[in-house]
């Protein structure tokens, strides 16, 4: 075989070596099969964390997740109906493998700053004993997957709503009420 046959050989197969690498990707490709979504990492993580120590994520202003949230009183049992909504986000299925996907992941549910719950739904009951006497201030707050903050230009992307929770009180004719104002989020 003559010296520029066998030069061609070499790159003939450097090229399908290279082409074949490129084609290997990572593994992503076919983990997340039919749900639409790229797994590729999104955002900057920051050093910046949340009372619980975990990392913000950093995303653009524009397309980032939203959120905001309404909170009233249910007179039945002296507990508070959660509404949730969101906008460029949804709620991840339990099981979902712990990456940061674009505009998706879980919502944690704070009562003055103690996570009550975690949510994977717009909707939640928030029982009367979580919510003592009193001024309180109910969060929900964004995360990802993989249990980073979800941050625009370096705050959480989150929601607050004021309630005041007062004991049921008679009234005047004979029936059980309330004593608390529904309260409705700020972004």
């Amino acid at each position: 075989m003559s010296w520029s046959r066998a030069l061609l050989t070499a790159f003939a197969v450097c090229a399908l070596l290279v082409a074949g690498s490129v084609g290997c990707g990572s593994g992503h490709a076919g983990a997340h099969k039919g749900d639409g979504v790229s797994p590729s990492p999104v955002g900057k993580v920051l050093d910046h964390t949340d009372e619980q120590g975990r990392h913000y994520r950093e995303v653009a202003k524009k397309g980032a997740p939203g959120i905001g949230i309404e909170v009233e009183p249910d007179a039945a049992d002296d507990s508070w109906d959660v509404t949730l909504t969101v906008h460029d986000f949804r709620f991840s299925p339990a099981g979902v493998k712990p990456v940061a996907v674009a505009g998706r992941g879980t919502v944690r549910l704070m009562v003055d700053g103690r996570t009550v719950a975690r949510l994977r739904a717009p909707e939640y009951h928030l029982a009367s004993g979580l919510v003592p006497h009193g001024t309180h201030h109910v969060t929900a707050r964004l995360y990802a997957d993989d249990g980073t903050v979800w941050a625009v230009r370096g705050k959480p992307v989150e929601s607050t709503a004021d309630i005041t929770a007062s004991s049921a009180q008679a009234t005047p004719d004979g029936h059980r009420a309330l004593g608390s104002a529904p309260a409705r989020g700020s972004k």
